[in-house]
């Protein structure tokens, strides 16, 4: 039987899983988190520790159409201004209330689009976070640029304001599959983007492209990474295209019928993966790629790779608090997540409220597994002694939770004294293996294509 056929057998093809940026996933958080669990999860915080901040930026100039994230499209600045100044407010409950010695490990901005910031706010938000909590030894402070929306002067705010790593969503380069998916991008403006960042001194390039696109085809896909490398990103999320229209009502615009099979999705996804590793890159977990010298290179190989709403991390900070609307945090306690909506969130921070409205309080094995899942993608390996020492677990246990896995994939894991490991072939079935540590149920309609 050919490898093909056996995942074809075993269902990958077909799943639908999370992607696992956390456990339990956000279709699991309930209204039993609100506002004042948050607040006590921030007092616990131990002085003197580090946090990573996330703030949340949810406008963009155009919604493209392949994005399910929460946005909203603007065509003046009236609404961004009005948003930053609540963030501000928010910043400023945050540090009525964080504990004293408190630093930033990571400081990242995401949306949305937070290029569309003027100078003036940029500079404006980075001094209220640089007031409220300030850097820590080492700091990373990463802003998500799109190409189309930026500029010299904001490019000179960020960097004065000490952003020291840049994402650019590329998603692809193809025009007709740029136009499909609205989302018109040349090479030539990413490439004068990037330019104009290394010369501010950026001293890190992150990239994000997607496999699984309408029309793509392997010979685009190529095209596209060859065009990618020759601008020498050291970091590349090479995520898969998640056609989600019941959740994301804009990819209604993609015809569904102009979509790759899962079967050609495989092929494209190993096609890139193919032309990073041949270019030097490291393979990082199920859809990371970094040069030798990265972050996330260096920890994978210390055994110390992450996963969280942003994806693969090197971060090792007990706290991410994320602010603005539909923001998530994530303490040692659980998951809180402000209310998506900006109205609703700028109601209630405006009032002198923090925005929680849903979120998970850890229970029972929450936090055993959740290292589990982690474990597997991120390392494709769970060690036993790691979990005996960590969480006190026996060997009964451990088989019995990993006994499953190794009976329905075997051939594609190994389970031993040491522990329970993905073997290189069974890579593909990295998220439906994890799926089996999942005591959550879950809605096959409510996750993307497990490949």
């Amino acid at each position: 039987m050919t490898t093909d056929s056996q995942l074809t057998r075993l269902g990958l093809f077909d799943a639908r899983v999370p992607r696992y940026t956390s456990y339990p996933t956000a279709p699991h958080f309930s209204q039993d988190v609100q506002a004042p669990d948050f607040l006590q999860w921030v007092q616990a915080i131990p002085k003197g520790d580090q946090i990573s901040l996330y703030l949340h930026v949810p406008f963009c100039r155009r919604l493209c159409w392949f994005c399910a994230c929460r946005t909203q499209g603007t065509s003046t600045d009236a609404p961004v201004a009005a948003y930053v100044e609540t963030l501000k407010a928010e910043l400023d409950l945050l540090g009525a209330h964080l504990p004293e010695g408190v630093r930033l490990s990571r400081l990242h901005w995401g949306g949305g689009t937070p290029t569309l910031l003027s100078p003036e706010l940029i500079r404006d938000l980075a001094g209220k976070v640089r007031e409220v909590v300030d850097f820590g030894p080492g700091a990373e402070f990463s802003v998500e640029i799109d190409p189309n929306e930026v500029d010299d002067a904001r490019l000179d705010a960020l960097a004065e304001a000490g952003m020291n790593r840049a994402s650019i969503g590329i998603q692809d380069f193809d025009p007709e599959i740029q136009e499909t998916i609205g989302r018109d991008q040349s090479y030539e403006i990413t490439q004068g983007v990037v330019a104009a960042l290394r010369k501010r001194g950026i001293r890190s390039l992150n990239a994000d492209i997607l496999y699984g696109l309408p029309h793509q085809t392997t010979q685009r896909l190529a095209s596209t990474v060859q065009k990618l490398l020759s601008l020498g990103p050291d970091r590349v999320a090479l995520y898969g295209y998640a056609h989600v229209p019941w959740m994301a009502r804009r990819q209604q615009m993609i015809p569904s019928e102009s979509l790759p099979t899962p079967e050609e999705r495989l092929k494209l996804y190993d096609t890139a993966r193919r032309l990073f590793v041949w270019d030097g890159y490291e393979e990082i977990g199920i859809d990371h790629f970094a040069r030798p010298d990265d972050g996330l290179a260096v920890a994978l190989k210390a055994g110390e790779l992450r996963r969280n709403f942003q994806g693969y991390t090197d971060d090792t900070a007990p706290v991410l608090v994320g602010l603005g609307a539909s923001s998530i945090s994530y303490f040692p306690q659980g998951y809180a997540q402000n209310v998506s909506a900006t109205s609703a969130y700028t109601k209630a921070v405006r009032e002198g409220s923090f925005a929680t409205h849903r979120g998970h309080v850890f229970r029972g094995e929450d936090l055993l597994r959740r290292r589990m899942i982690e474990a597997l993608m991120c390392d494709f390996r769970v060690d036993f002694a790691e979990l005996a020492e960590g969480f006190g677990l026996g060997r009964a246990r451990f088989d019995e939770l990993c006994g499953p896995a190794a009976e329905r994939f075997e051939g594609f894991v190994r389970l031993d004294a040491e522990g329970f490991a993905i073997l290189p072939e069974g890579k593909p079935l990295t998220r439906m293996i994890a799926a089996m540590f999942d005591e959550y149920g879950m809605s096959k309609a409510g996750h993307s294509s497990a490949v």
